[in-house]
């Protein structure tokens, strides 16, 4: 799981260089409670208004979440930029 939430938390963070603009900021928080960890990666670039195509880097960081029973959510802010969030179970993979 730990190697999960990582590779989760690079790609994001890759992807606010490769498509966010010059100038934008972005937060990473993790949040961990008995039963899972929660990550967000948030930034104030320019939101995409769709999804991008060509990359696999949301659709690789989905796969890996639901490997271990979790789940990711990738998209544009009302406010702008683009947010990912992911929650990965502790303790167990999907049943």
């Amino acid at each position: 799981m730990e190697l999960s939430a990582y590779r989760i938390i690079q790609e994001a963070l890759t992807n606010v260089l490769k498509h966010a603009g010059p100038g934008a900021q972005s937060d990473v928080r993790i949040s961990i409670d008995v039963s899972a960890v929660a990550i967000e990666i948030s930034d104030d670039g320019q939101a995409a208004t769709s999804l991008p195509g060509s990359g696999h880097g949301i659709m690789g960081m989905r796969e890996r979440a639901l490997l271990l029973g979790g789940s990711l959510t990738a998209g544009p802010r009302a406010a702008g930029g683009f947010r990912v969030t992911a929650r990965l179970p502790i303790g167990g993979g999907a049943t």
